[in-house]
């Protein structure tokens, strides 16, 4: 891609037409504007975060990058390396999995594997995600990588890859060991990243569920599924050095939000505060997506091209979060390529649309090409020549 003079458009802007699809989501009366309302917020745990996943955007934080040990929150990663081996066809969840020595010897939360025992890769993960197994995670970790130490090898590179700069893991399942650590910001990250794989949801809502035909109940740790509206999951955890811990999601109309409280004093002010941040969101912000009317977009000159311009379309991708009671405050502005250089191909980004709140960028749309222009040549010339002299 060749953009020889990126400008402002002034005549665009002001031509410009936004319609904005407001979401109207419950307003709780009086209610303040968001960053007094955060101020307001008691939260009793002594680290926690509320990000909204799609944007990454942090809404509340209190010592999110504090490093803190997290318990079963460590199953996040793990269950992140495992959607990926679903996906990728490494492994299937209708693979049976026997259960080594290592894997049964754990000890904590867990569904009392035996050495030898067999169960499917789906059985294992509503093991891990409803009841917080550590057998479980440790016997699909050997599945997926062969044995624990390969796998926990796995999961710190997954860590740096999404940015992970206060988290060091040592087992897969969470148990207490030294410098066996993450923050409440890093949480959220792979939080983030594990409910891209929309698959985990079939697990983390299953409030009471069995295994070994009926032999076995599993119960659901996070116990926000029986009491707040909209929640998708997400893990909890519990040990002596991490204290009480959660990762909360939920979803309301098109907002989710993601909660995550480490080293809270006991289970019930745990979830107390899991359900205050989100109150705190769905209370405060709305998802907005842009329509945009794209015939006030002029075509963009195109150089050497066998045709003289290419026309251009909004790739529209994500939504904007906005404190609620300030979408009118929005302002719009564009940058396009006055020209640009043959070859062109469709979705070539030739600009971009940008939307702020204040001095803060809220979103930024890429403005593409809307179809392919092929670059001038000797060929092409000659057969559309021959073209118009036929018809003659």
């Amino acid at each position: 891609m060749c953009i020889d003079i990126i400008k402002k458009y002034a005549r665009f802007v002001t031509s410009l037409i936004v319609i904005f699809s407001f979401v109207f989501i419950s307003i709780l009366k009086g209610s303040v504007c968001a960053n007094e309302a955060a101020n307001n917020i008691e939260i009793l745990a002594p680290a926690a975060v509320l990000m909204e996943p799609k944007t990454g955007r942090v809404l509340y934080e209190k010592n999110s990058h504090e490093v803190r040990c997290c318990a079963s929150i460590t199953k996040v990663m793990t269950m992140i390396l495992v959607m990926e081996a679903l996906d990728s066809g490494k492994i299937s969840l209708q693979d049976t999995v026997s259960a080594s020595e290592h894997a049964a010897s754990m000890g904590g939360s867990d569904i009392w594997l035996k050495p030898g025992e067999t169960m499917t890769v789906d059985e294992l993960i509503k093991a891990v995600m409803v009841a917080s197994a550590n057998d479980a995670a440790v016997a699909l970790a050997e599945h997926v990588c062969g044995s624990e130490d390969l796998f926990v090898s796995e999961m710190n590179r997954k860590a740096k890859e999404l940015s992970m700069g206060e988290t060091v893991f040592k087992n897969c399942n969470g148990l207490d060991e030294d410098g066996h650590v993450t923050s409440a910001y890093d949480v959220a990250l792979m939080s983030r990243e594990l409910i891209k794989h929309k698959k985990i949801f079939d697990y983390t809502s299953i409030w009471m569920d069995y295994l070994r035909d009926g032999k076995t109940q599993l119960v659901n740790t996070n116990k926000l599924l029986k009491s707040y509206k909209g929640i998708t999951g997400l893990k909890t955890g519990t040990t002596s050095q991490a204290g009480s811990c959660i990762t909360a999601t939920a979803t309301r109309e098109s907002l989710t939000l993601n909660a995550v409280v480490l080293g809270g004093a006991n289970g019930k002010d745990r979830f107390k505060d899991a359900a205050a941040l989100l109150d705190f969101g769905f209370a405060n912000y709305n998802m907005l997506k842009p329509v945009v009317d794209e015939s006030i977009f002029e075509p963009v000159r195109v150089i050497d091209g066998m045709q003289p311009s290419v026309t251009v379309e909004v790739d529209i991708t994500n939504e904007v979060l906005v404190p609620k009671g300030k979408e009118h405050s929005i302002d719009s502005s564009m940058e396009i390529a006055e020209e640009t250089s043959a070859p062109v191909q469709k979705g070539q980004s030739l600009g971009r649309l940008i939307y702020k709140l204040g001095d803060e960028i809220v979103a930024e749309y890429n403005i593409v090409a809307a179809e392919n222009v092929e670059k001038i040549n000797f060929g092409a010339v000659f057969k559309i020549l021959l073209i118009d002299f036929l018809r003659i």
